[in-house]
């Protein structure tokens, strides 16, 4: 008889960890260690579970490099114990976390799916229960004896995700994520239906690599029809830069005035990396597509092609904290490396 996958529940924070004090009307944190007597269907998977919470779980607006560093390590010493890994967290920037894990965990080869609600678990309406029970179930699917998932994902209301290519769409509708430029991996109906052909083929003769050296010396720069030379300026030339995360027009188009390529010219010369992301929710960077960003790829901005905002700055901390050399940091950060963008 084949042995039933071990699952291990990790809450870091957020709404899906919340119950509902009937006298006072406050939320407080659920206790992880009563999750089978609160969840009782929990008790018809196929699998056994063991949970583990931050000691202070976080709202997600408080979420941070450093706490990705500690979900990353309770992965890491709890990676041969179990088959697959759920994370629970705060939907506001959990594609933030599940990107930049994604990145940490090299040649993954188990599962470890994120998920969350947007209502306490506690609630009569929530989405809670519903994510939580088929997250586990996505954790504990295999075939063979081997995980059906081997990548980090991302699952929210009947959908799972690769979750590199998340964006938070809603802060309201239960349907809370999409992702615009992949496929879904899973859809949860009457059946859960895994559609392989989008599915990661992890390599198993590789063992897991942990990459806990992130560099946050980043920052985003959005584009807007009227923004001055000031505003340009001043965030290229803060002290330590080291990546920027351009959000440009369309295709990857950004104004042509100038001032504007003399700042960007400037700030690659002495050596911050610029990766140029579209601002649209989907879609692809096209540099040289139009004239307006012809002169960007001259200069050796790179493309971030179809990658997600959120995953583009995850993966420029990753690289810089690898201390990949100047001249073969565009090549590395165009290839994909954990599927977050397409190979074309």
């Amino acid at each position: 008889m084949a042995k039933k996958p071990h699952i291990l529940l990790i809450y870091s924070g957020g709404t899906i960890g919340m119950v509902k004090d009937f006298k006072t009307g406050a939320l407080k944190v659920f206790n992880f260690d009563k999750l089978l007597t609160q969840v009782p269907e929990l008790n018809h998977l196929n699998c056994t579970i063991d949970s583990v919470s931050f000691e202070d779980p976080l709202d997600s607006s408080n979420m941070n490099p450093s706490e990705w560093v500690r979900l990353v390590e309770i992965i890491e010493d709890n990676y041969e114990s179990f088959d697959g890994f759920v994370v629970l967290h705060g939907s506001d920037t959990m594609s933030y976390t599940a990107s930049a894990i994604s990145f940490m965990l090299e040649n993954l080869s188990k599962p470890i799916i994120f998920t969350g609600s947007q209502l306490p678990i506690g609630d009569l309406r929530t989405d809670a229960k519903e994510n939580l029970i088929t997250s586990i179930e996505v954790a504990s699917a295999q075939e063979h004896g081997v995980p059906l998932i081997s990548e980090v994902c991302l699952y929210f209301e009947y959908k799972l995700y690769r979750a590199n290519r998340t964006t938070k769409v809603n802060a309201e509708h239960f349907q809370a994520f999409s992702s615009f430029n992949y496929p879904p991996l899973a859809e949860s109906g009457v059946h859960l239906k895994f559609f392989k052909s989008a599915i990661c083929n992890a390599n198993r003769t590789k063992n897991l690599t942990i990459r806990k050296q992130l560099d946050t010396n980043v920052v985003i720069l959005k584009i807007f029809p009227g923004i001055t030379q000031n505003v340009v300026q001043s965030i290229l030339q803060i002290e330590g830069l080291k990546g920027v995360v351009l959000e440009t027009f369309g295709s990857g188009n950004a104004p042509s005035k100038p001032w504007f390529l003399k700042l960007i010219e400037k700030s690659i010369a002495s050596g911050v990396q610029i990766i140029n992301v579209t601002q649209c929710a989907g879609g692809s960077v096209m540099m040289g597509h139009y004239e307006t960003s012809v002169l960007l790829e001259k200069m050796g901005v790179i493309s971030g092609k179809d990658i997600t905002t959120e995953s583009a700055l995850a993966k420029l901390m990753y690289l810089l904290g690898e201390n990949i050399p100047k001249s073969e940091f565009k090549s590395f950060f165009e290839t994909s490396l954990r599927g977050e963008m397409s190979d074309y």
